[in-house]
Parts: C-alpha cells; sequence; structure tokens
C-alpha cells in the first residue's frame, strides 16, 4: 500500500480536496468565531462582497468595530462548510456589537456567492445573531440592511423602522422582534444547519482515498461506501 505521504499520493489527494470545494457540504457550523483563521477568512469574504463584488468600499471594509483594542469591538459570526466533522472554510459571516447599554447593531453580512443557493445560511447567522446578543442583555436589535435583503429581515420578524443613507446607497433601518429570538448561551459552539443539495457518497468525495484503500482490501468497494 502506498503512504498517504507519498509523492504520488499527494497530487490525488489535492485534487480531492479541490473538488470538494465545487460541491455543497454536508453542513455548516453557525457560531462565534473564535480562531484567528477564521476571523481571516471572514474579512477575506467580506472584501470580496464588498470591495470586489458590490464595490461599496475601495479595498477594505475595516472600520473601528473590527480593531482588537477599541471599547465597541464586534464580535465576528461565521458559517463554516462542514465535511464529516470538519470545518473547512468560511462560506457567510456577520458581525454584533454593542453600541449602549442593552443596544447591539448587526452589520457587515456577507454570502460567498458559491453558497447563496443554500438559503439558509444568511438567515441562520441572523439567528445566531440576534440570540446571542439577547443572552447578553440585548433588549433593542438594529441593523441598516441593504433595500435587497429587505424581505428576509421581513420573514425573520424584523420591522422597518426608518431609513438611512450609508455608501451613496440607501438602506433600511429595521429592527429584530426579539420575542421570535430565545437567547442562545452557547454561541462559540452555535448549531449545525444540513446543507442543500450536498453529495455523501465517499466515491464522489475523496475517490482518491477508495483506490489506496482498495489496495490494501480487495473487499472494500467504492460502490458500497457512503459517509
Amino acid at each position: 500500500m502506498e503512504s498517504l505521504h507519498s509523492k504520488s499520493a499527494q497530487p490525488q489527494l489535492v485534487d480531492s480536496r479541490r473538488a470538494l470545494h465545487a460541491l455543497p457540504y454536508s453542513g455548516y457550523t453557525i457560531k462565534w468565531a473564535s480562531l484567528a483563521w477564521e476571523i481571516s477568512e471572514a474579512q477575506a469574504l467580506r472584501r470580496r462582497v464588498f470591495c470586489e463584488e458590490q464595490q461599496l468600499f475601495e479595498s477594505d471594509d475595516l472600520d473601528l468595530l473590527d480593531h482588537v483594542n477599541t471599547k465597541q469591538r464586534a464580535i465576528n459570526l461565521v458559517a463554516l462548510g462542514s465535511l464529516c466533522g470538519w470545518h473547512e472554510e468560511v462560506v457567510a459571516t456577520v458581525r454584533i456589537h454593542q453600541e449602549a447599554r442593552g443596544v447591539w447593531y448587526g452589520s457587515r453580512l456577507a454570502v460567498d456567492k458559491k453558497f447563496r443557493r443554500q438559503g439558509q445560511l444568511g438567515a441562520s447567522l441572523i439567528k445566531l445573531a440576534v440570540s446571542s446578543a439577547h443572552a447578553l442583555g440585548c433588549n433593542l436589535f438594529l441593523a441598516n440592511v441593504q433595500l435587497q435583503n429587505e424581505g428576509l429581515f421581513t420573514r425573520l420578524h424584523w420591522q422597518r423602522i426608518g431609513t438611512n443613507v450609508l455608501r451613496n446607497q440607501e438602506h433600511a433601518l429595521m429592527r429584530a422582534d426579539l420575542d421570535f429570538y430565545r437567547p442562545c448561551r452557547t454561541p462559540y459552539s452555535g448549531f449545525m444547519v444540513r446543507g442543500h443539495g450536498a453529495r455523501t457518497s465517499t466515491a464522489e468525495l475523496a475517490p482518491s482515498l477508495l483506490s489506496i484503500s482498495a489496495q490494501k482490501n480487495p473487499l472494500f468497494h467504492a460502490e458500497g461506501a457512503s459517509l
């Protein structure tokens, strides 16, 4: 049997890993970001969405809320693509911060364009954003929402209470109905949501691993394997 670290096995494993990113994940973990790579990938995703795609900022959308030493430093939330229990990448993000005692804001909601058809990622992040702030004493949760997203927030029990112009774009100032958001006291572990249209056949997800295993045990066949 070839070692997984052998030169001939490594290219196959790399190709399989690249192929995974073209497929929907089997599940997504919605949580507060706790690791440096989660925060870094969340900020990179924001740059892709708000700078490159929407062109609301030139090169970076970071502000005072993102700096470590500010009193009102924002908390980053992430949706992590998960496969067999392993977190692979940040596919969506949002941030929250406390503006005043009991008054919280959500901002910078971004979903990677490759995963927008999943549908539930933005809604799940909004749910955790409000629920985790609720557990910290929030009695008013607000957000300046891009108009194309107003319908989503309305369906999630938000109400428009005003209008603001940010970055030369009209935004709906919206308020969450806290009665629909039970306090979440475990935001670092968060919760899982199932992926839509995910492939779960091991033969499809990691054919090179099956090939290597089959060399060792001829009774192990790709056709009968599933995750």
